[in-house]
């Protein structure tokens, strides 16, 4: 049987561990089992584990293999519906106690950094760069709103003045947020991986999870063996297939698609980012890039719903790479893959719990790095019995996609090209 191994990308060829954990092969029992070791997984079993708890984690193929360590890498605070859409459809109070939790992902990736030593490359700053008028009132919007909600840390850009932090003529303006940043994302997971397992914790690679059976202990069956368990934590996400048929009606895969330049030199770098930081800009079909830790760009953006695998990644992202910086044509492309995130109807993440015992966290919506971290705190909190907050994120509705399985596509994909539509107008 073949080792399973990560997708070609740039952060599995610089991850800074590339050992193979076992597969489960034998019948244990634990206080908690996570299925999956994503962001979403690893912050429950490391919060989890902090308390004293004895965790198990799960993993289908390796740690990080999903989204967790295919992503853009970059500190984006909130949520993909912000605070706003939240109080007016879902009421005050909601809004203002989701709003409290917007901001903490980010402290807990930077506290988890800081603590355990990770190796990850992080670094400061942020930008949403407006690609045109209406664009830059939103962000002028959401600088207020975020402000009213504590978050103080954020400066406007003016057309001139964000050609200081992005080499390009592509952008009216923008909203710098100095709390914001950038990091390696297979190397975060795995670095919190390792924190996990100094904490006593155990990780199994190679050993999906192929039944769940519910019970006052559930117990959770992979090929070779079992996991009793007081209480399950769900957190496979757009990776987790039809294991838990509830959640796989609740959401849809989608791809994202990233390639990573061959190194620039140190002037380039600084044409191109001059302050080091990372941007995505307004659009709704949107790219984000960034340097990465040894002076590559890393470029991406693209919606593939359903989670097709593009056939031609590089034809998708560097004519749009080439548009922002078209002073890079000719550049060399080292690295290009696709990555799966879940969408919600809704565009919030879906928390609940199905029985006594089993929680999920899922369907950030493009939003994960920092709601993952938060989702594995409220998690672990409600395990323990301090349910308030993972009840907030509870009891919003979470509506399955019009038409089933059959139609949820071409209508999202519907759904995006007028919106795509209203960018390039500018309306």
């Amino acid at each position: 049987m073949t080792a399973p191994s990560h997708t070609t990308s740039y952060y599995a060829a610089s991850a800074n561990h590339k050992a193979l954990r076992a597969p489960l092969d034998k019948h244990i029992s634990a206080d908690i089992c996570v299925i999956g070791a994503g962001f979403t997984g690893m912050s429950s079993a490391l919060h989890l584990a902090e308390q004293g708890f004895k965790v198990v984690v799960l993993e289908a193929s390796r740690i990080g293999f999903g989204a967790s360590g295919r992503n853009g890498g970059q500190i984006v605070h909130s949520y993909s519906r912000d605070i706003d859409f939240i109080e007016k459809h879902y009421g005050h109070e909601t809004g203002r106690e989701m709003g409290k939790m917007a901001f903490e992902g980010g402290q807990i990736i930077r506290r988890l950094v800081d603590q355990y030593h990770i190796d990850c490359d992080l670094k400061d700053g942020g930008i949403f760069a407006a690609c045109n008028s209406k664009q830059l009132r939103e962000m002028e919007e959401k600088k207020a709103l975020w402000e009213a909600h504590g978050h103080k840390q954020l400066e406007m850009l003016s057309a001139e003045s964000i050609r200081d932090h992005i080499g390009s003529s592509r952008y009216t303006g923008g909203l710098l947020d100095n709390s914001g940043g950038h990091f390696h994302p297979l190397n975060l997971v795995l670095g919190e991986a390792a924190a996990f397992e100094s904490l006593g914790g155990v990780i199994y690679e190679d050993s999906a999870v192929t039944r769940v059976q519910e019970g006052d202990k559930a117990i959770l069956e992979t090929a070779k063996g079992s996991v009793t368990a007081n209480f399950v934590i769900v957190a496979g996400n757009a990776y987790l297939g039809d294991l838990i048929p509830k959640l796989e009606q609740k959401a849809m895969p989608c791809g994202t698609q990233v390639i990573t330049t061959a190194p620039l030199s140190e002037a380039q770098q600084k044409e191109l980012l001059p302050q080091d930081n990372c941007v995505e800009d307004c659009n709704y079909l949107l790219d984000y890039y960034r340097l990465s830790g040894d002076g590559r760009l890393i470029y991406g953006g693209g919606v593939t719903y359903g989670a097709r695998e593009p056939d031609k990644i590089e034809s998708l992202i560097v004519p749009n790479m080439l548009k922002t910086f078209p002073q890079l044509k000719g550049v060399k492309v080292d690295y290009a893959w696709t990555g799966n995130f879940l969408l919600t109807l809704m565009r919030l993440p879906q928390f609940g719990r199905i029985g006594k015992n089993i929680y999920y966290a899922q369907g950030y919506s493009g939003h994960g790095i920092t709601s993952s971290h938060l989702a594995g705190k409220v998690l672990c909190d409600a395990i323990k019995g301090q349910a308030e907050r993972f009840d907030i994120f509870a009891s919003l509705p979470q509506y399955p996609f019009p038409g089933g399985r059959a139609l949820r596509i071409p209508y999202t994909a519907m759904g995006a090209w007028y919106y795509n539509l209203r960018d390039k107008l500018g309306i």
